[in-house]
């Protein structure tokens, strides 16, 4: 017996089909891509939870940008009345 009552031998059946029917070539790519997802979902998860542990500064902006023309024109305008 094998896996879950499929024997070793309905697997290579199951395998060898699979095979014939994608070819190495494809079944590569995939493995692959596969291979990828899975590292950049693990590379994911360890950022995350490295930013988790950082405390964050309440009060403090996440980016600075610098301030827009009509932005500047606002400020003066409230400024001067």
């Amino acid at each position: 017996m094998g896996l879950g009552g499929i024997s070793i031998w309905q697997l290579l059946i199951v395998l060898l089909i699979v095979v014939m029917i994608f070819g190495t070539k494809r079944l590569k790519d995939i493995g692959q891509d596969l291979g990828g997802a899975v590292k950049g979902f693990k590379k994911a998860m360890g950022d995350a939870e490295k930013d988790a542990d950082e405390p964050r500064q309440l009060g403090k902006p996440d980016a600075e940008f610098p301030d827009s023309g009509a932005a500047k024109r606002e400020s003066e305008r409230s400024g001067n009345a």
